[in-house]
């Protein structure tokens, strides 16, 4: 009978310099860190990780319908405040004809003499035939970057990749995952909980994909997007606490270091306890970190009202100046006083942790802020982004202590997180062949 050899795996790890020292130094065979790797075809060349991390479900298979998120290719219809979608839109449609089209920043998907349908499959006028005074595509609320909530114009006129089969399940019920599906995944969380449409790379940033996971198939929350007897299987009560679950071991700030060799192979996996005290503790962790994710707006705890934070321990402790010569221009953070500065304004105290929180390597803090600066952050598409806000309006400094606010609880959480992780992956837990498996009709978008 043919057997698959044994694979034996080394790594050399450190700065350049000591990893030429390291090698320099093998002397042969025998003389190398050796690690065992997984036996058989099917399981990727990487050291047999704590856990037995490839024999768990990916959560790709407990959650099978994936999605990009939205993508323009223009960035002026997203911005921090919706006064400043009022005032460019007021500039395009106030546009000639070939001024128009530089402004909009035509693709060959979209164009201001095309004609496109809204959602609800109807047609809706032209954007070269608008006029001052025409209305503006309502800004709603947007999942532009990880704890970022900005305005967008939804309007199917406007994006590239409008995304409809996800925008019709959107609802007061409806909860998005982001993360890493297809690329490799960095330090921090391993996925995001929001409540609203996701940029395509609300992740982090950049290298988005496939990488939205909704919970639900339908605006109404009946078909859960969860592979058929998952949740018996299991034995969770809903589908609402297998997200939680999930969400609780993806969000562990030791998951992404403790698998970092294994998450090479792109997809995080999960690792589901049979012992029912455990699954429930992390259901609650879970539902915890989901509601403060998603700004209080999802899995409200009992004795909270929807919509509101805890407070935490930052303020504002000087005002930023809400005058046009004033508005900030740039931040910076004082880690001897854990003070951050934005512009003439101070927030205090913001300790260490909190500022440099990352996902995958977007520095969440800095990442806001470059968004809110008077010169803004990331390429500009077209004259239209060079309209920014005049002030810095209260809810900019409200929206920044929630996210403060948000962070230090995330991170308070983090050591009952690692400790519940450690417990589950040393017991008994599902393997992925313990479940069943997705059909390609679950893998597909909803009709």
């Amino acid at each position: 009978m043919r057997r698959p050899a044994t694979v034996r795996y080394s790594r050399v790890d450190g700065p350049r310099s000591a990893k030429l020292a390291e090698l320099a130094a093998i002397q042969g065979f025998g003389s190398v860190r050796w690690q065992a790797s997984y036996d058989g075809w099917e399981q990727p060349f990487l050291p047999a990780g704590e856990g037995d991390y490839f024999s768990w479900p990916p959560l790709t298979d407990l959650f099978p319908w994936q999605h990009s998120g939205v993508q323009f290719k223009r960035t002026w219809p997203i911005a921090p405040s919706r006064e400043t979608l009022e005032r460019r839109w007021a500039e395009l449609v106030a546009a000639p004809s070939e001024r128009r089209k530089q402004l909009f920043r035509e693709t060959p998907d979209r164009r201001i003499a095309a004609s496109y349908k809204d959602l609800a499959d109807q047609a809706q006028p032209r954007i070269a035939e608008a006029v001052p005074g025409d209305s503006m595509p309502g800004p709603v609320r947007y999942a532009w970057r990880s704890f970022d909530r900005q305005f967008v114009l939804a309007d199917t006129r406007l994006a590239s990749r409008i995304r409809p089969s996800l925008l019709r399940t959107q609802s007061a019920r409806q909860l998005y995952l982001t993360s890493f599906l297809t690329a490799v995944l960095g330090s921090g969380p391993a996925a995001v909980a929001t409540a609203l449409i996701p940029d395509m790379h609300h992740f982090r940033g950049s290298f988005g994909g496939g990488d939205v996971i909704p919970l639900w198939r339908d605006p109404e929350a009946q078909n859960p997007n969860v592979t058929a007897g998952i949740l018996e299987a299991v034995g969770a009560s809903s589908p609402d606490d297998l997200l939680a679950y999930c969400y609780a071991m993806l969000t562990a700030p030791d998951y992404a270091v403790r698998f970092a060799d294994e998450l090479e192979v792109p997809g995080p996996r999960v690792p589901l306890t049979r012992d029912r005290n455990l699954f429930e503790r992390a259901v609650a962790l879970g539902r915890e970190l989901i509601w403060l994710h998603t700004f209080g707006e999802r899995f409200v705890p009992p004795g909270h009202a929807a919509g509101t934070l805890p407070k935490g321990r930052a303020e504002a402790r000087g005002p930023v100046p809400q005058t046009p010569d004033r508005y900030p221009e740039r931040h910076w953070y004082d880690e001897e006083t854990e003070t951050l500065h934005v512009g003439e304004g101070t927030f205090a105290p913001v300790s260490k942790a909190v500022r440099e929180f990352s996902v995958s390597g977007l520095d969440v803090l800095g990442s806001w802020l470059d968004y809110r600066m008077k010169e803004g952050a990331g390429r500009r598409s077209s004259d239209l982004d060079r309209i920014r806000p005049k002030t810095w309006p209260a809810e900019f400094t409200e929206e920044l202590l929630k996210v403060i606010w948000i962070l230090e609880r995330t991170i308070e959480l983090g050591p009952r997180l690692d400790a519940l992780l450690d417990e589950i992956v040393a017991g008994p837990v599902f393997l992925a062949s313990d479940l069943p498996d997705p059909t390609e009709a679950e893998r597909q978008p909803p009709d």
